[in-house]
Parts: structure tokens; C-alpha cells; sequence
């Protein structure tokens, strides 16, 4: 069998299913991972022992004297929904754009994800945007970290993105100025740059997680995050032997998708490798390959579009005449998250035949384990024992053949590492002593609050912030603007009542183009002030509110991930959902979203020209 194809329920892998032995095993297996204090992290903006994580490796810091200036748009972000909105606003004619971000360039997720093997596991024909505007073809089905980034700076570049930009530079406060109907916008280098318009792109996976582990701070070796790859110590590159490495004990902490990328570099450099793992992840075959010329000859104009369109409505479950990307989002993801039904079937036994189906794909994942894998004990501990649903799926065709390595021990740690020591980590009383630690421990959740993503005060009217206005869930208008925070824009993200793409840069797309067509009409319009209207951000939050669906009973009985809230879904807040069931209706919100903008009425919003 195809390791990709989903399984039909009752088949294959789900000969001789028992339901009931099912979730008792899936339940045991979370119950070993429910512990208390599972979910704490270091706040890395000021802890005393590893904010120095966050510094660059990459680029070197350029002292330079404080900007004052007044400018059109200032958008914070320069990762890909950053250098969207700031193309489709060179498009609508405005000039002065400024990108302010912390990194020494633009990229954002790709500017500090440099580890050795870094790539996208969405196909780059979907993912890396504007590929027709740049004529360009990417190397490979799924490209490597270094090939998004450049593809991210020849954007920069053809709109003329990074003259004006402020790198090396956080926003520390945004204040909306009443009487010059500009933000005021100061950062941590002594700017203090006014605005008429203020884009918020700051990415949903921004800030690097760190777990709070008894000891960290003892450690003797060398520590970094895969968010910052320290190449000063391990040597060579993206593609090139680790030789700083050799003769060297590494522990590496997570397995998610950086852990997984790094685990065969890393173990054909260092002299043993420790991988510390608290639940495996599903990994299922990648099937990369280079484009094939016949490929990009064969395209015609709007494919992109087409493309990103034809993969979404595998995700949400449409018909299509044609599976374009063909991989294992579509076969496994698209397949667990919307179950065929059949007609006359009820609720129950639809639900019973979703958890089938489920099985079965996680049952093709551990028989993949147990081919690649030739250690039975390293195979047991690889195996994913929950349902596809319930964790961030991963897809690698290296991965599990390099536990086969004798110089790599798998540590299976459901309950955590007890303690760090200044050798190195303690898992069930064993000391495990190495000379470097990388922590591959990803991200926070996509679901982390935008006053929290941002990381600066966003103060609109009356001296309110926007985490005050937010704090008991999110309150917007296309889940892009907020009242009470005049001519804010907002990118479209997980958890601010928009909707939720696999394809991440779909959605940017979607978000930017949306900005630059509506700062161009109200410009052209001479307003100057927009603000939301009480009445149409009720209504928008309510429709957010009565599509909301509570899986919390299915989903707590999920391993704890950061897909369900660290095994509490129970605490997520309605209004911090999405336009439509699930993870939304994303044909009905762009439709929603480009009609209001053919319209020309702005639609929900209260409009001042003041010098008109």
C-alpha cells in the first residue's frame, strides 16, 4: 500500500480493529504525558539566563543613530505576510512604506531558521508566493530553508522593500495620535516614527519556545535553539558536514518538525547523538524530487492560484476532478479532518467510521516505522500511539532511517526531562552527559494572542491596549481590524476570527491583498481616519461565536500538543475562532473579503476626512 493513500475504513490497516483497546491504549499513552507544569516556558524577552537566545548568529548588529520621521504605512514583520502587504501596497501606489523587525533581514520564519535539512513541508509550488510575478520555479517539490529565503528577498528586492527598513529594530510602543490621526510608533533603538497606516504581520509561529526544565542554567556545554543554529560552534552549513561536531555528545530536545529535519545532519557529524523524545510525531513519506523542466513548461498563467485553490478544497473536503499536490496532506489530513459519509448514516456511526479511518492511517505510519526501522526497540519507542488529529503531522524521508545509526540513542521521555545537570540531561535517574544541547522545541501555538505575537504595547483610543480590548477573546472586523484601533490593519492568523490554512501563504496572499486594496481606496477616498463600527464587529464576532464547534471531548483525549491547547482544549475561547466551522470557511471569507473590497462602500466602517 501506498504509505501516502489514505486507507479506506475496515481495510488494511484497520483488520481486526477494536475500538474499545484502541482508546484505552491512545488514553494510556496520554495519561503518561499529562503532568503537571508540561506546558511552562521561559518568557525569553527577559530571562536572566537565555534571552540571549533570541540574539542573531546571522547577520552582525550595525549601530546607527535614531530615525524621526513621518511616513505612510509602517509594518511590522518582514516575513512573508510582511513582504506581501508591503508589495500590494507598492502596487496601490503608496511610496513610503517602512518594515520594522527584529531580525538583520527580511524572511521572518525563514530568515531565522537556518538548522542543517531546514524545509517546508507544504509543496513550494503552493507555498513560496508570487512565483509568477518573479518567473520563478523552485529547485525541488519541497524546497530547502535557503532557497524560501532567497525566493523572500528577490520579493524584498522588486518592490523595494529594504531601503526604508529598520532591521536589528523592535517595536516597543504603538500609540494612536488623536489630533494627527497618525500611530506613533517607538522602538528599543530610540526611533520615533509616525504612521497613517499600521500593519501588524508579526507570524504565527514568531516566538521560540523554551520549556522550563530544573537545571538549565547549569549546564557547562554549549545550548542554542534551532531558531538561532549556532554554525560558529557546529561548523559548516545548510548542506555541509557539521565538522565542529566531531568527537562530540549531542543532546537533542524535540521532536517535532525542526527536530526531525536535524536528526540526519546531526547524526552524521557528532560522535553520538541523544535525541529526547516525549511523544513521537506521525511522520509520513515526504517524496521529494527535483522539478522536472516538463513540469514548468506545462504551466499557464493563474496556475499558482489554481493551484493553492485546488489544495485548499482537498482540505476542506470538496470535490476535485484532479489531486494537483498529491502528497500526504491530502491523502492523510484532508482524509481525518472530513470522513466520507454515506447517506442514512448516523451521527454515531459516521463518528465510529472517522475513528476508523483515523486508525488506519495511524496504523500505515507505525508499519512504516517498524520497515525503516530495524532496532525493535527504537521502533516501538517512534511509534505515534494517538489519533492523526490530535498532533502536527510531519513528513520525512531521512528521518527514520537515521535512528538505524549506532551512534544514536532514542531517549523516551513522555513525562519530560527531570532535570538538567552541568553534564547534560537526567531522564529516569540516568545521566546523560553531552557537550552541546540543542533545544528543537518549536514554537508558541499558533493560537497565542496577537498582543502577545506582537510584543509591544498597541495603544489605540482613549489609552486602551489592544490586550486590554482582547482579553476576553478576540473582538474584530474579517478578523483584519479592530475597533477602538483606528487604521490598524491586522494579517489574517489562527486565532483572530479569520480562518486557518495549511498553506499559511495562502492566506498571507489573501490578507495582503486585501490591505493594499483597501489603504489604496481609502486614500484615493482622502479619508484619513477609518475605525470599525460597534455593530459590525458584534456581528462578526458573533458569526465567529455560532460557527464555533466545541471538540474539546474528542480532543482531550489527544496526546497534549500544542494542537489541543496542551491537553486542555476545554479552555479555548469561542471568540477566538474561525469565519465557519473548523478551521473555517476560507471560499466564503475571501469571497466576503473581495466583494467588500469591489463594493468601494467600506462596508462596516466609520470614515473621517478632516482636511477635505
Amino acid at each position: 500500500m501506498d504509505p501516502r493513500r489514505a486507507p479506506t475504513a475496515g481495510a488494511d490497516g484497520a483488520a481486526g480493529y477494536d475500538p474499545e483497546a484502541v482508546r484505552a491504549k491512545y488514553l494510556a499513552e496520554r495519561d503518561k504525558r499529562l503532568v503537571p507544569g508540561r506546558a511552562e516556558i521561559r518568557d525569553l524577552r527577559a530571562d536572566e539566563h537565555f534571552s540571549h537566545y533570541r540574539d542573531d548568529p546571522f547577520t552582525p548588529f550595525v549601530e546607527r543613530d535614531p530615525v524621526t520621521d513621518v511616513v505612510d504605512v509602517v509594518i511590522v514583520g518582514g516575513g512573508i505576510a510582511g513582504l506581501l502587504a508591503g508589495a500590494r501596497l507598492r502596487e496601490a501606489g503608496i511610496e513610503r512604506i517602512r518594515i520594522i523587525d527584529l531580525a538583520g533581514g527580511v524572511g521572518g520564519t525563514w530568515y531565522w531558521n537556518r538548522y542543517p535539512g531546514v524545509m517546508c513541508d507544504v509543496e513550494s509550488y503552493t507555498y513560496m508566493p508570487m512565483l509568477e510575478e518573479l518567473g520563478y520555479m523552485p529547485t525541488r517539490r519541497y524546497a530547502f530553508g535557503e532557497e524560501i529565503l532567497g525566493h523572500l528577498e528577490a520579493i524584498a528586492d522588486k518592490f523595494d522593500l529594504v531601503a526604508g527598513a529598520l532591521f536589528h529594530t523592535g517595536v516597543t510602543r504603538a500609540e494612536w495620535d488623536e489630533e494627527a490621526a497618525r500611530w506613533r510608533i517607538r522602538t528599543d533603538r530610540g526611533d520615533e516614527v509616525g504612521c497613517r497606516w499600521y500593519v501588524l504581520a508579526v507570524g504565527i509561529l514568531n516566538l521560540m519556545k523554551l520549556p522550563t526544565i530544573p537545571g538549565m542554567e547549569e549546564f557547562a556545554g554549549r545550548s542554542f535553539h534551532t531558531a538561532r543554529w549556532d554554525y560558529e560552534y557546529t561548523g559548516g552549513g545548510p548542506h555541509e558536514p557539521l565538522t565542529g561536531l566531531a568527537g562530540k555528545a549531542v543532546a537533542l530536545i524535540g521532536t517535532g518538525a525542526s527536530g526531525i529535519q536535524c536528526v540526519p545532519p546531526l547524526a552524521e557529524s557528532a560522535r553520538h547523538l541523544y535525541v529526547f523524545q516525549r511523544t513521537p510525531s506521525a511522520i509520513g513519506v515526504r517524496g521529494n524530487r527535483p522539478t522536472a523542466p516538463e513540469f514548468a513548461r506545462s504551466l499557464e498563467p493563474g496556475w499558482q492560484r489554481a493551484r493553492m485553490d485546488n489544495f485548499q478544497a482537498i482540505m476542506m473536503g470538496r470535490p476535485v476532478e484532479v489531486d494537483l499536490v498529491d502528497d500526504g496532506w491530502t491523502h492523510h489530513f484532508a482524509a481525518v479532518q472530513h470522513p466520507p459519509r454515506q447517506p442514512g448514516t448516523t451521527m454515531a456511526e459516521y463518528l465510529r467510521t472517522g475513528e476508523e479511518l483515523d486508525y488506519s492511517i495511524m496504523e500505515a505510519h507505525r508499519r512504516r516505522v517498524n520497515e525503516l526501522v530495524a532496532d525493535p526497540v527504537k521502533a516501538d519507542i517512534l511509534k505515534p500511539y494517538y489519533r492523526y488529529v490530535c498532533k502536527r503531522p510531519c513528513f520525512h524521508d531521512e528521518y527514520l532511517q537515521a535512528c538505524n545509526s549506532t551512534n544514536v540513542t532514542l531517549v523516551d521521555c513522555p513525562g519530560g526531562i527531570e532535570r538538567i545537570t552541568e553534564h547534560g540531561p537526567v531522564v529516569g535517574g540516568e545521566q546523560f552527559e553531552v557537550d552541546c544541547i540543542v533545544y528543537g522545541t518549536g514554537f508558541e501555538a499558533e493560537l497565542t494572542p496577537l498582543f502577545r505575537r506582537a510584543g509591544h504595547e498597541i495603544v489605540g483610543r482613549g489609552g486602551v491596549t489592544l490586550g486590554q480590548k482582547w482579553a476576553d477573546g478576540a473582538a474584530t472586523l474579517f478578523g483584519m481590524m479592530s475597533r477602538g484601533f483606528p487604521n490598524l490593519f491586522v494579517m489574517p492568523a489562527p486565532g483572530q476570527q479569520a480562518v486557518v490554512t495549511v498553506n499559511y501563504t495562502q492566506l498571507a496572499v489573501l490578507g495582503a491583498e486585501f490591505v493594499g486594496g483597501a489603504i489604496g481606496q481609502l486614500r484615493l477616498r482622502g479619508v484619513e481616519v477609518f475605525d470599525v463600527s460597534a455593530k459590525a464587529e458584534e456581528s462578526w464576532t458573533q458569526k465567529v461565536v455560532d460557527s464555533y464547534v466545541d471538540s474539546s471531548t474528542m480532543m482531550s483525549a489527544c496526546t497534549p500538543s500544542r494542537i489541543n491547547n496542551e491537553g486542555h482544549p476545554e479552555l479555548l475561547n469561542p471568540r477566538n475562532g474561525n469565519y465557519g466551522r473548523g478551521l473555517g470557511d476560507w471560499f466564503g471569507y475571501r469571497e466576503r473579503l473581495e466583494q467588500w473590497l469591489v463594493a468601494g462602500g467600506f462596508e462596516g466602517l466609520e470614515l473621517e476626512v478632516r482636511s477635505g
